[in-house]
C-alpha cells in the first residue's frame, strides 16, 4: 500500500479489525520509510458497477462520492456517522447483488431517499432539495408538506 504521505510502496500492517457494520477490515498501517501511520478500508466488491447520468453518459460508481452526499444531508443531524455507513453499505450490497451492472442513477437517489425516510426527515428532505431539483422556496413547503403528511398517524 503506497504511503500518503511520501508516496513509498512498503508499508507494515499494524492492526486490523472489521468495521462496525461488518462490511470492510479497517486496517492501520506504517510506512516503512518515513513512519507515518495512515488508515486503509479494504470492501468486498461483487462487481464493478456502471451508474446511468441522464443524457447516456456513464460513469463508474463511486462509494465514497455516494457516502460524501449522504454524509451532507445529514450535516449536524443527530444522526451518527455508523448510522450513515450502514445506509450507504446497505445500498452498495443492494445494488451489487441486483444483477445488473448499468445502474440508472435515478434507482440510487430513490434508494437513499428511502434510507433517509426512515433515519430523519430533515435529511431526507435536504437531500430531495437536490435529487429533485427544487428551484424555488414553494418547492421545499409542497415536499416538506407532504413529508408531514405521511408522517401524521
Amino acid at each position: 500500500m503506497r504511503c500518503p504521505f511520501c508516496a513509498n510502496e512498503d508499508s507494515q500492517v499494524k492492526d486490523s479489525r472489521p468495521t462496525e457494520d461488518g462490511a470492510a477490515i479497517r486496517r492501520r498501517r506504517q510506512c516503512e520509510a518515513c513512519a507515518a501511520r495512515f488508515t486503509t478500508f479494504e470492501r468486498i466488491q461483487l462487481r464493478d458497477l456502471t451508474v446511468l447520468k441522464s443524457g447516456e453518459r456513464r460513469e463508474p460508481f463511486e462509494r465514497d462520492k455516494l457516502l460524501r452526499s449522504v454524509s451532507t444531508a445529514c450535516r449536524k443531524r443527530p444522526i451518527t456517522a455508523v448510522q450513515i455507513e450502514k445506509l450507504v453499505s446497505g445500498i452498495q450490497r443492494q445494488l451489487e447483488t441486483q444483477g445488473d451492472t448499468d445502474i440508472p442513477s435515478q434507482r440510487i437517489g430513490e434508494m437513499v431517499m428511502e434510507g433517509l425516510k426512515g433515519l430523519d426527515s430533515v435529511a431526507y428532505i435536504r437531500f430531495a432539495s437536490v435529487y429533485k431539483d427544487f428551484r424555488e422556496a414553494r418547492d421545499f413547503e409542497e415536499f416538506a408538506g407532504s413529508v408531514n403528511e405521511v408522517a401524521k398517524p
